[in-house]
């Protein structure tokens, strides 16, 4: 799309967020405010305290799921286009988690679109990337460096169900450190049930449960919380956030190997720094070529990057001839996009 002049700009930082000026609201605000468009539930996203929340339809349950019962939550289907103050909004599917979206903003003439968090790697527990063309993008950079390409899923579940065979002949389970919201439900979407049965730490179960809620068709699973003191967990496989399997809560299993499930792990050095047995490279962020092929799809002559590693990819699309820059918001990225569930202590 070819470049417009806007003055003021459509969408600009504040203290409390990304403000759209006509508008009056806010996308993923991080201080409580009046109307606030939410991407998705991570918790660097979905911040409590403000007054209306606007999500897209399928992610509904999960924003339920991390709000108080009297927050004030709307959900949008996707495509479907809300006025705002004159401004048309719509929610887009970023491929990132149930329910993510991409925040289209149109007025008079002029069209944003604020990324979120995104992916355009197949998951099927969720709906994949839409290309939307647009004048200015902003676009999340966490993994923006030419060393983070994915292999592709079938690679990820292959490599997980071996680190699991190899644990279950040991008579052993397998500890898998991943988020609670998001890449949890999709390794379980990857490996192969018929290995052995499957655990859960109690903030992974209680997500996963409302992802079945959603249609989200996943494997059978057990609570840990729900079984026994002294339950046989030998060749069982165990999901719990990162933060757990070097915790009170990961004693019960022994010596079961432990492996962490992050983009992270595709540097050298990385595994060693989390004190893990294994690491398995799956990110729920756009790698390096996802983001420039993302970036290329909406034909913005003007993109700014928000948290990661941003100046490796604005000096590209500058050399591209794209009007690039860097957003300093309070976004934490796949470092931090869980710290709630990461904290969550139940057993």
């Amino acid at each position: 799309m070819n470049a417009r002049t806007h003055t003021p700009p459509l969408i600009r930082l504040d203290a409390q967020g990304l403000y759209c000026t006509a508008g009056d609201f806010w996308i993923d605000p991080w201080r409580p405010v009046p109307r606030a468009v939410v991407t998705h539930a991570h918790a660097d996203h979905l911040r409590q305290g403000h007054g209306q929340y606007t999500v897209a339809r399928p992610g509904l349950g999960l924003a339920r799921a991390r709000l108080p019962d009297d927050a004030s939550v709307t959900g949008l289907d996707y495509g479907e286009a809300l006025q705002i103050n004159g401004v048309r909004v719509s929610l887009h599917p970023a491929g990132h988690v149930l329910g993510s979206a991409q925040v289209r903003v149109e007025h008079r003439g002029e069209v944003w679109v604020v990324s979120g968090d995104y992916k355009l790697a197949a998951d099927a527990t969720c709906a994949p990337f839409e290309p939307l063309r647009c004048h200015t993008f902003i676009s999340e950079c966490t993994f923006g460096l030419p060393v983070y390409r994915w292999p592709e899923p079938s690679v990820i579940g292959a490599r997980i169900n071996t680190l699991w065979r190899e644990a279950a002949a040991e008579g052993v389970p397998l500890l898998v450190g991943a988020y609670a919201l998001g890449k949890a439900q999709r390794i379980l979407s990857l490996i192969d049930p018929t290995i052995g049965p499957i655990g859960l730490h109690g903030a992974v179960d209680a997500l996963t449960t409302v992802y079945r809620e959603s249609g989200v068709t996943l494997p059978a699973t057990l609570p840990v919380a729900g079984q026994a003191r002294g339950h046989d967990w030998a060749g069982a496989l165990i999901i719990a956030p990162p933060s757990a399997l070097n915790g009170t809560w990961a004693r019960r299993f022994g010596a079961a190997p432990r492996v962490v499930a992050s983009g992270w792990m595709t540097v050298r050095g990385a595994r060693r720094r989390r004190g893990v047995d294994a690491g398995v490279v799956l990110s729920d962020h756009a790698d390096w070529d996802g983001l420039l092929t993302a970036i290329d799809a909406t034909g913005a002559q003007q993109v700014l990057l928000t948290h990661g590693h941003t100046a490796p990819l604005v000096r590209v699309l500058q050399q591209r001839g794209i009007d690039a820059g860097t957003l300093r918001t309070e976004f934490a990225g796949e470092d931090g996009s869980d710290a709630e569930a990461e904290a969550d202590a139940s057993p």
